[in-house]
């Protein structure tokens, strides 16, 4: 029997309308998801020749962009997470009957000059993960509401949705040193952006409201990347760097690259060496053994970037918001 397109939607969890969207070739969702939907469905034998288009495709109110800004890219590269994170929004955006339009923004070429060729929007999505405090002065000019997602900065006049980094650090660093009844070390990313910079922060207030001082912790400096945290774990050990009984790492990604360094080199995973990592990510349940962490509800907080920006087109006047979306622990065996 042939698939529907609400089964469809249901099995890629997004937006039976987005689904609509991609499958009848109309705008309103990324390239991605329209490949992801018509791959899908094509797979489980979907009935092309019944197309037909959704009344939510016709009746469309506007436009929102998605601005992703790209300083360096060593931290957003085309993981999972962000691709939870933007699925949110497409799902949001197809309930609001907002058509949906993605760009990218580099320093290679001006940015200002970059916003001035932009499609007409009603407002703007900016994923700010690894934008500094200073790359936000030619979005502050644009002429559109805007809501600045993944970062904030006490002086920036936006609304802005992130995660309570701060929280999800304390789950993990006090969890795991209570497991241990040790200190805990710090595998710390080599490239510092406004999440890290905060999970340092929490990290740091753990560690103290454990009774231990801060400046005692070890802390180690990883590439934020699988293999390139495997890379410098690696190179560290055979310098004769010794490892602590327990770690938080800031990511997923530098902790799977650091166990399997540590694997290589003899320890035992967690009897010898307990690791937690934080966004939950889908390598925690590839990797021997599976990784504690915390989790991000990365599609939550995607479409609450949206609805803080469509309570923004119905009222400019809005008072600026700071909304940090909390997170939860999740135990498995590295820790």
């Amino acid at each position: 029997m042939a698939v529907t397109a609400k089964e469809l939607a249901k099995e890629l969890g997004i937006s039976a309308a987005a689904v609509s969207m991609a499958l009848n070739g109309k705008r309103g969702v990324s390239t991605a998801t329209r490949k992801r939907v018509l791959a899908l469905a094509q797979e489980r034998g979907y009935d092309f020749s019944r197309l037909e288009t959704s009344p939510a495709v016709e009746t469309l109110t506007g436009t929102i962009a998605l601005t992703i800004y790209r300083k360096h890219g060593a931290v957003l590269t085309d993981t999972p997470f962000f691709f939870e994170l933007i699925s949110g929004i497409e799902a949001a955006c197809a309930q609001a009957h907002y058509s949906l339009n993605v760009h990218y923004i580099s320093e290679e070429t001006p940015v200002k000059a970059q916003l001035e060729r932009l499609y007409y929007c009603n407002g703007m999505i900016l994923l700010a993960t690894e934008m500094k405090e200073e790359d936000f002065a030619p979005f502050l000019d644009f002429s559109v509401p805007l809501v600045v997602l993944d970062n904030y900065y006490a002086s920036l006049p936006c609304d802005c949705v992130l995660i309570n980094n701060r929280q999800g650090v304390g789950l993990a660093a006090d969890y795991i040193m209570k497991k241990t009844k040790t200190q805990a070390g710090y595998l710390r990313s080599s490239y510092s952006i406004g999440n890290f910079e905060e999970r340092a922060d929490g990290f740091f207030m753990a560690v103290r409201a454990n009774g231990y001082s801060a400046s005692m912790s070890q802390v180690l400096s990883l590439a934020p990347s699988m293999e390139g945290a495997y890379q410098d774990m690696k190179e560290l050990l055979n310098q004769g760097e010794q490892p602590v009984r327990c770690y938080f790492a800031d990511n997923d990604l530098i902790a799977a690259g650091a166990v399997k360094a540590l694997k290589e080199a003899g320890f035992r995973i967690p009897q010898d060496v307990a690791v937690i990592g934080f966004d939950d990510m889908p390598v925690c349940t590839y990797m021997e053994p599976a990784l504690s962490t915390i989790r991000v509800p990365k599609q939550y907080m995607g479409k609450q970037a949206v609805l803080r920006l469509l309570s923004l087109l119905q009222d400019r006047d809005r008072d600026t918001m700071k909304i940090e979306i909390n997170t939860k622990l999740v135990k498995r065996n590295s820790a």
